[in-house]
């Protein structure tokens, strides 16, 4: 959330004040007012204006569509996103909107489509993108431009889309499949999380995409997901804990889509599947040969064997986070989560709670027993948490990591994080966890229906932990009792990976600590497809080693992209663990995403049709799309309307009715025969494959 949360509530009168100032101007933005000068008549309330360079025109925001389609082979899934935009105003404008994407992800392709042109984009160094961007918006020709803000958050721009013209602009990306106990899944975020940016500091450009308050503009930016599951193994079940799905066969699997066709883009989307019994597939290993290089992905899960005495004891401390991005559900499925976790310590557990906001709450002054005494006292404070505030979550990480009894080999320290993670500062995050976390490990539990899951894996990675998502307040009892398996049960340490008769460049760099049902993955450009992958380590205090022939490897799609997404993540981690510098970090990133086309923080993506189409001198608007508000999170206690019941048992006050429904894309001009030019073009091209490019045949003509 933006930094103007900070001090909601009685408790900073001062700071009130500067908030509802910052409220009244992006009510002015955002919701927009009859009486605003200039306003063509055909401006709705709700609606996000703009004015006009130079001039008093105002600008209703470009309409947005979204259409994700995804093919799963194995290990990997492969997404295209096709968005639509549609200029319903008398002026031209620039389009630009941030986007959430997996956090390993590898974006490496842009389309877009303009009248009966297919443009491609290619992959520059950051500068030179924006550069060219930049030069085509001014010399009125269409261009887009993806940048990527953050590993998980990119921000597309489309500019010179002229008076009814609609634009479709395409982006695909290849991200690995997930995989822990049994489970398979993937995630397609939707949302972008409004994100707190603390006191004097500058707000990241993704943290000032404006928010639709939806009792007033309802839900907009529609989105319809397909899925075509190739999963390689019998599929025992196909489930979704987001949304309501329906399911068919298709030749080599399943396609999955939405039961609702279209549904707004107010949470993220997460597929799971698992293998029928006994039909689970052995060690996975794959290969994908790229411009003349070998590249490997291998996927196992060791055994985990019964402990032949009991657990370490344990030394939990228990982070909740109740600043205001937590109004709402997100609070509910919190202190849920936080009470089953109080509910089942263990005798010989000792533990504390740290509660933050923009201030800090340690609730012992050291960890104490699990006793029945201390767990009543947490059980009660947890209960009148209210969510309020700002997030400053680097002094909550600092307090959690402290640690009194360092020495003590005998006890394990573990920290369970729950949050949203809606932070500007990640790197602040990171930096502690490194500079701090000793003997602790660090287990990030991300809570809402969008949790920012670039801070939190990152953060567990840097905690040699785990993170574990909670969408909705039923699945707290399942996710918790699978995070506390884990808490409880052997830890596989030690772990290294080697190539015996090849040389080989691993990603990861270092194997992380692994828990019960967590696989193995690793991914390595090797010389020949020769020798075998070892895998060796530690489980309940006693060897374990595994070899792989990579002769047995099966033909597998998006390696390469992966391997290099892994080893961008590991240049970055070394440069948050002070390894590296940052320009030598800089530069390991640069080399990668121009050899293997990807967009990161050195590079992006630009597409620029060569013929102009806006005239000389006619002025360009810049209209930034709104987005949803999160499902489950609450907007009067994010900007400072009423505040929600805490301990002293106040009713919630009843919302207002949302307005509206679903606030469908005006993306066609005809819709069908757009959508038919499209196809033809790129089928013509071979730029894509079938199944794509049918958003806007679902929308409403304009």
């Amino acid at each position: 959330m933006s930094a103007f949360d900070v001090g909601v509530g009685p408790r900073r009168p001062r700071l009130i004040a500067l908030a509802a100032l910052a409220l009244a101007m992006l009510a002015a933005l955002v919701f927009g007012q009859k009486s605003f000068a200039g306003e063509p008549g055909d401006v709705t309330s709700g609606a996000l204006v703009m004015r006009a360079r130079g001039g008093d025109a105002v600008v209703e925001a470009v309409r947005l569509g979204t259409d994700i389609d995804m093919t799963v082979s194995g290990l990997t899934v492969r997404t295209r996103v096709t968005q639509a935009f549609r200029n319903n105003t008398d002026h031209w404008v620039e389009a630009v909107y941030v986007y959430p994407l997996p956090e390993d992800g590898g974006v490496d392709t842009l389309k877009m489509v303009v009248g009966n042109k297919v443009i491609v984009g290619e992959i520059k160094q950051k500068a030179q993108a924006q550069a060219i961007y930049e030069a085509a918006k001014a010399q009125g020709v269409k261009a887009s431009l993806v940048e990527q803000g953050r590993p998980n958050m990119f921000t597309n721009s489309v500019a010179n889309v002229g008076p009814g013209e609609t634009v479709l602009v395409q982006i695909e990306y290849q991200a690995p499949v997930s995989v822990s106990g049994g489970d398979y899944s993937l995630r397609a975020p939707l949302v972008v999380a409004p994100r707190y940016t603390s006191p004097g500091a500058a707000p990241a450009p993704d943290a000032l995409a404006p928010i639709v308050d939806p009792r007033v503009r309802g839900k907009i930016n529609p989105v319809s997901i397909t899925v075509h599951l190739r999963a390689g193994f019998p599929l025992a079940a196909v489930s979704s804990a987001t949304h309501a799905l329906e399911v068919r066969d298709e030749r080599g699997g399943k396609k999955i889509s939405l039961a609702a066709g279209e549904v707004p883009a107010d949470r993220d989307f997460v597929l799971t599947w698992r293998a029928k019994p006994m039909a689970a597939p052995a060690v996975g290993l794959f290969h994908e040969k790229v411009a003349g290089a070998d590249y490997v992905l291998a996927q196992l899960t060791p055994p985990i064997t019964m402990r032949a005495a009991p657990p370490a004891p344990r030394d939990i401390v228990f982070v909740i986070d109740n600043s205001g991005s937590m109004g709402g559900e997100s609070m509910r499925q919190a202190k849920a989560s936080l009470a089953y976790g109080l509910a089942h310590l263990k005798a010989g557990d000792r533990f504390n709670v740290v509660r933050f906001d923009d201030s800090l709450t340690v609730l012992f002054p050291k960890v104490v027993a699990a006793d029945a005494a201390h767990v009543a006292r947490a059980q009660r404070f947890v209960a009148s948490l209210d969510a309020d505030g700002g997030t400053e979550m680097v002094p909550a990480m600092a307090a959690a990591l402290a640690d009194d009894h360092a020495g003590d080999a005998g006890r394990v320290r573990q920290v369970v994080f729950l949050t949203d993670g809606a932070i500007g500062d990640e790197q602040g995050l990171f930096d502690t966890i490194s500079a701090s976390r000793g003997r602790s490990r660090v287990f990030m539990v991300g809570i809402g229906s969008a949790p920012n899951t670039y801070l939190m894996s990152r953060a567990a990675e840097l905690g040699r932990g785990t993170f574990t998502h909670i969408g909705s307040t039923d699945a707290v009892e399942d996710a918790m009792r699978a995070l506390f398996d884990k808490l409880e049960n052997p830890v596989a340490t030690n772990l290294t990976a080697t190539f015996e008769g090849t040389q080989a460049d691993l990603a990861p760099a270092v194997l992380p600590d692994l828990y019960r049902g967590e696989p193995v993955t690793v991914a390595a450009r090797v010389g020949a497809m020769k020798g075998t992958l070892r895998i060796s380590g530690v489980i309940d205090g006693k060897p374990w080693e595994t070899r792989i022939s990579l002769k047995d490897a099966e033909a597998g799609k998006g390696i390469s992209k992966l391997w290099a997404r892994r080893k961008i993540t590991d240049a970055e981690v070394a440069r948050s663990l002070g390894q590296i510098s940052e320009d030598a970090a800089d530069a390991r990133v640069l080399e990668l995403g121009l050899e293997h086309q990807l967009v990161t923080s050195q590079t992006s993506l630009v597409a620029v049709d060569k013929t102009p189409s806006r005239p000389a001198g006619t002025p360009l608007a810049r209209a930034d799309l709104p987005l949803n508000l999160p499902a489950g999170w609450d907007f009067d206690v994010l900007f400072g309307g009423a505040r929600h019941p805490g301990a002293d048992g106040q009713a919630d006050a009843e919302p207002g009715e949302q307005a509206g429904g679903l606030d469908l894309p005006q993306t066609a001009t005809d819709g069908p025969m757009l959508v038919t030019i499209g196809l033809s073009l790129l089928a013509l091209g071979g730029l894509m494959g079938a199944g794509g490019w049918m958003l806007a045949g679902r929308r409403k003509a304009a």
